[in-house]
């Protein structure tokens, strides 16, 4: 496939997860146009002509095309209309102008205008992108991560975690650099809860992990507590009732139930599927019963 593509003399630009950058120029003008069809046909729906009929998106698409080319983009200085054709088109208010003056370029004259304006164009292009590499790199430096490195992952695009949005942890981690991508990514070794999760990702969502001093915080040291693994063909044992929630039905609940000797095995289970349920849940009811 990439020889097919430096053939064509396409060029490819990939991006990674959760941060879609490749083409900026192309990126923005997409962003623009959706955000202007949004808004365009949100109001459009409501617009109806002389004889009652109601406008729908696709009807008001044209006068979004007229819109868009007639307006002046700020990196250019000048309309998408003027630098495709050299003229604007006549807008339904310039009919009402008494102070039209009909001027007729020759074809000379016009292709020298038409020259001038798409090299301004260029130039003022140019200058927004030298502005905005100067703007990025003032607050952005190169990554200086190495193989092997521990970092923590921003959880800010992920939202199957575990617990209420608001009190899950802001960087999950630590964990490990497995290979660096040139020039802004890197892969992990994903564990835990983002096992699933794609293992490349930006270095703007990944930060370096510094443990605590073991002599000034030796509790936060300490190593966690290691549950001892299950025997072979020993069976796994429901040892608490953890949440509830009702099936698509409504007729009957899931409880969310942990076995002994693990913490990573949590499952959604039927009360008929539980061993012993009547005395779990009787537990599980009386802990989340008020206290007075």
């Amino acid at each position: 496939m990439e020889n097919l593509h430096n053939l064509l003399g396409t060029k490819l630009s990939f991006s990674t997860a959760h941060h879609p950058q490749t083409v900026g120029l192309a990126e923005r003008m997409i962003q623009t146009l959706v955000d202007i069809i949004r808004r365009f046909c949100a109001y459009g729906l409501e617009f109806k002509n002389s004889d009652g009929l109601t406008h729908d998106g696709c009807t008001l698409i044209p006068a979004i095309e007229l819109a868009y080319k007639t307006s002046i983009h700020s990196s250019t200085g000048k309309t998408p209309a003027i630098l495709e054709k050299g003229w604007n088109p006549r807008l339904p208010y310039d009919t009402l102008k008494k102070d039209l003056v009909g001027i007729n370029p020759t074809a000379s004259s016009f292709k020298l205008i038409l020259d001038k304006a798409r090299h301004h164009a260029s130039r003022c292009m140019q200058d927004s992108f030298k502005y905005e590499n100067k703007r990025w790199d003032k607050s952005h430096k190169p990554p200086e991560f190495q193989i092997g490195d521990l970092v923590l992952v921003s959880t800010l695009n992920f939202n199957n975690m575990k617990g209420p949005r608001k009190f899950q942890d802001s960087f999950a981690g630590p964990f490990i650099i497995k290979a660096l991508h040139v020039p802004n990514s890197v892969r992990l070794e994903l564990t835990g809860e983002l096992m699933n999760k794609h293992p490349t990702l930006p270095v703007s969502l990944i930060k370096p992990y510094s443990s605590s001093d073991k002599e000034l915080f030796p509790v936060g040291n300490k190593p966690p507590l290691e549950i001892p693994p299950l025997e072979e063909g020993e069976e796994k044992k429901i040892v608490k009732v953890l949440k509830e929630r009702r099936t698509r039905n409504k007729k009957a609940r899931d409880y969310l139930v942990r076995y002994r000797k693990t913490t990573q095995e949590d499952e959604w289970l039927l009360e008929k599927d539980i061993k012993h349920a009547h005395k779990l849940l009787r537990r599980f009811r009386h802990e989340r019963k008020p206290k007075e």
